[in-house]
């Protein structure tokens, strides 16, 4: 029996108040100063986010991880850190809401409890905007709230001059008896990372992504004290290899997984696609605006979310590809969407007064709204067949979106029974069509090892049938 290996994996946790209490600006700041420094880094954020994770897999240049303890466990929460963190420089943990705010009233999957598994220190962001001594009260009440949260700097955030750092700074390290350890000025990287409706903008869609790793180390540089968040990342326990999952590798030889890859399509845990690939398919990506039709020897497509709203007008001119996904779609090709993805495959999407035909896959038409119509962790129970997942199955997700599905005659048939969450329709997620699956929800492949098997399955059906029903001495890329 191979006897577990111990660490040293430098770490810090990077949490709030509050959500918007500037987490991302200092978790960036930190990842690019430590780059800067000649330091290795390695970047994970806790909770479903997609934008939040895309901009610190930019600024430390390795794909960041998710950390959630709901959709996968402790366990596997664990055994994600031990194996992607970097035992020769900075970990970084960014943790999303506040540090106690968690599935219920007691705080289940915070970002507390997250630092508490993995026994992080953690550097407290104070938005300071007209405060001063109650800055301290608020530090302190975190700390009386569970000693068993290692709190070990606090960084001030929105100061707005010199007098006001030096009376926040006095009370926090007199009264909590912790280190100020990062002082932001009032304002700095709000225009610099912009927001919309599901949060930051994209780095792939952002303006000025060429020049803002200069203008946010302009903002960053002298106002955090790497020096010391260093020493109180090295200061973290070492930790023990835990115990891995024995994985099922899916065997995917010979079939070519396409999925969309482009601004208005970004969001994909890293996992999702990794389990394809090592299951030795072929991940073949395809740009939706790119004015190309699908591949034609694709044996399945995986749709993740983005923002195809924002790229209606360029995704409703490329009518060679709505139109291929539509005729694959009808051939039977598996196709696996998401949020976006099931947006790009209804009739249409309607949004600020104009209309955008979409490939018409679904007999369905998807609205924008001006607030979300679904936030938060999913469970579903697969209760009618369907390509992908066997009966009985339940999944956890997430979702967050702002689109609705319009009431547009019948229906469509869906997969799912939603214990929680808001579902595609009430009570109802999982619409079918086919060989096609589209869901508000988004499934983590290690949290649902059965994701990948379900889409490599359906894939090597299809493929089956395809080389079944080619006439003899046709090419393999005929389609």
């Amino acid at each position: 029996m191979a006897v577990p290996s111990s660490r040293e994996l430098p770490r810090v946790v990077v949490a709030g108040l509050s959500g918007d209490s500037g987490k991302t600006l200092v978790s960036l700041g930190l990842l690019l100063l430590a780059r800067e420094a000649g330091l290795p880094v390695a970047a994970f954020k806790k909770g479903p986010d997609y934008i939040d994770a895309a901009w610190l897999t930019w600024a430390s240049k390795r794909s960041c991880r998710h950390l959630d303890v709901y959709l996968m466990g402790p366990e596997e929460a664990c055994v994600s850190f031990f194996a992607h963190a970097d035992p020769a420089g900075l970990n970084v943990i960014e943790g999303n809401r506040g540090i106690y705010d968690g599935f219920d009233a007691r705080g289940t999957h915070s970002t507390a409890e997250l630092a508490k598994l993995l026994h992080a220190p953690v550097i407290l962001v104070l938005n300071a905007t007209k405060m001063t001594r109650t800055g301290a009260a608020l530090v302190l009440g975190c700390q009386k709230l569970d000693p068993e949260v290692m709190i070990a700097g606090v960084v001030l955030n929105q100061i707005s001059n010199r007098r006001h750092e030096a009376v926040l700074r006095e009370a926090v390290e007199a009264s909590c008896g912790v280190p100020v350890v990062g002082v932001i000025p009032r304002a700095s990287g709000d225009a610099l990372l912009p927001g919309r409706h599901l949060g930051l903008v994209t780095p792939e869609e952002h303006l000025g992504i060429a020049v803002l790793k200069q203008n946010l180390l302009s903002v960053i540089q002298g106002h955090l004290d790497v020096s010391r968040i260093l020493e109180i990342a090295r200061s973290a326990p070492t930790l023990t290899q835990p115990r891995e999952r024995e994985e099922i590798v899916q065997d995917g030889r010979g079939l070519r997984i396409g999925y969309l890859k482009d601004s208005a399509f970004t969001f994909y845990y890293p996992e999702n696609l990794e389990a394809i690939e090592r299951s030795v398919a072929t991940l073949v990506p395809v740009s939706a605006l790119s004015g190309a039709p699908l591949p034609d020897d694709l044996d399945a497509l995986y749709i993740g979310g983005g923002f195809p709203e924002t790229h209606g007008a360029s995704l409703a001119a490329n009518q060679s590809f709505l139109e291929s996904v539509e005729r694959n779609a009808a051939s039977g090709l598996p196709i696996y969407a998401e949020c976006g993805g099931l947006m790009v495959l209804a009739r249409a999407i309607t949004w600020r007064g104009q209309r955008y035909p979409m490939t018409g896959v679904l007999p369905i038409t998807v609205e924008m709204c001006d607030k979300w119509q679904g936030h938060g962790y999913t469970h579903m129970v697969v209760d009618t067949p369907n390509p992908f997942f066997p009966l009985g199955l339940e999944l956890r997700g997430h979702e967050f979106h702002y689109s609705r599905i319009l009431a547009d005659g019948d229906p469509p048939r869906t997969a799912c029974a939603v214990t929680r969450g808001a579902g595609s329709y009430p009570g109802r997620e999982g619409v079918i069509f086919k060989n096609v699956w589209a869901s508000y929800a988004h499934l983590h492949a290690r949290a649902t090892p059965e994701w990948a098997a379900g889409l490599l399955g359906a894939a090597r059906r299809y493929a089956a049938r395809r080389h079944a029903s080619r006439p003899p001495g046709s090419s393999a890329s005929s389609g």
